[in-house]
């Protein structure tokens, strides 16, 4: 056959659009994997938000009760002073 630059024509797909139903179940299984897949990634993600949060409030309130310390010991420090002095 010579080569004319025309490819022959394709073959008709069909009513179904050229898929068949294990295509089409292949596909949709595909899908719903990529799905799990994120939704593990989100919760994954979640979880270490979480963990993250809970672990920056207990430093800050670690913080808050070191400062709240040093506040009062300045003002004991003062009180005495001031009662003292001459």
């Amino acid at each position: 056959m010579a080569d004319t630059g025309h490819e022959p024509p394709a073959a008709d797909p069909g009513p179904d659009g050229g898929h068949d139903e294990r295509d089409v179940e292949a596909e949709g299984a595909r899908v719903a994997a990529e799905a799990q897949r994120l939704a593990d990634a989100a919760r994954l993600a979640e979880a270490q938000r979480r963990a993250d949060d809970k672990h920056t409030q207990r430093q800050m309130w670690w913080y808050l009760a070191y400062f709240l310390f040093g506040i009062h010991l300045v003002a004991f420090v003062m009180i005495f002073a001031v009662l003292h002095g001459h």
